[in-house]
């Protein structure tokens, strides 16, 4: 059975993990509870989501939320670049990535408003991958000097993720101003309370806007609402503690904020892909 990656186990006290790869073999499909951002470099092979088996190319990014899923089959020379982020950094020191709007769409909205469980697959161009590949690398170096560099590791981060951005696709419209700030208090507020029975009224209250406008305006700058961003917030910290904790489904359901056990299994299934009991035996797996 495929296996979970946990950030407690891989990340060596920084909140970003990074490596480049030359993959020969099969990687089996593998769940994570950080972000994932992986590069697509030279040779082939093809990319194993809960969408089934797509061929890889140069220049594709593949960008996972916290409880995603994938793998790589039928691996030739593929070199694969990644850059992975803490999921407690992203709430923390890394959350005010949020705020510029290009890399927002890179690592919450494309993932969370794509309907593929979480997980985005994007392009730049060859010369941005191949710049991305590089920066990463360097990145690898300075996270092995260790925590001499917190400011270099940060500063790496940063290109990398400007890297990508720049090499995307041109927006549709013009990029639209930093996040509102009510936007803002909004994501703050579902995040520090994912299980509290939140009402889009209870949300509009509390910023003073009417229920209306702030729907439109959290879509806006998010790319969904704010109901089906909680949705997506749920899914992730229940994907956590299926993988750490001993807690039965039902009450990691509850734990959460969805206390009915078959209206969580649903949920969970459709944002991740698996139930919480196939999610979770990918994670005893690991541990056998």
């Amino acid at each position: 059975m495929p296996v979970t990656l946990h950030e407690h186990a891989l990340f060596t006290g920084a909140p970003v993990l990074a490596g480049v790869h030359r993959l020969d073999l099969d990687v089996e499909p593998h769940a994570h509870d950080f972000l994932e951002i992986a590069v697509i470099g030279a040779g082939r092979g093809r990319h194993v989501t809960s969408q089934g088996e797509r061929p890889l190319r140069r220049g594709q990014v593949v960008v996972l939320r916290p409880g995603a899923w994938h793998g790589f089959r039928g691996c030739a020379g593929l070199v694969v670049a990644n850059c992975c982020l803490s999921a407690q950094a992203l709430r923390a020191e890394l959350a005010a990535l949020y705020e510029l709007p290009m890399l927002r769409r890179l690592l919450w909205t494309d993932p969370v408003a794509s309907g593929t469980h979480g997980v985005a697959v994007t392009a730049v161009d060859p010369a941005a991958a191949g710049e991305a590949v590089a920066e990463i690398g360097l990145l690898e170096r300075d996270l092995a000097a260790g925590r001499r560099r917190p400011g270099r590791v940060l500063g790496r981060l940063v290109s990398v993720l400007g890297v990508l951005a720049d090499g995307r696709a041109p927006e549709p419209e013009t990029p639209g101003p930093a996040v509102h700030p009510a936007v803002a208090a909004t994501v703050a507020r579902l995040e520090a309370a994912p299980a509290q029975a939140w009402r889009l009224d209870d949300l509009a209250r509390a910023v003073n806007l009417d229920p209306a406008y702030l729907g439109r305006l959290f879509k806006r700058h998010a790319g969904v609402t704010p109901l089906d961003f909680l949705a997506r917030l749920r899914a992730e910290r229940a994907a956590t503690l299926l993988a750490h904790s001993a807690l039965p489904a039902a009450r990691v359901g509850a734990a959460v904020g969805w206390d009915d056990p078959t209206y969580f299994a649903r949920r969970f299934r459709a944002l991740v892909g698996l139930t919480p009991t196939e999610y979770r035996r990918r994670s005893r797996s690991e541990t056998r």
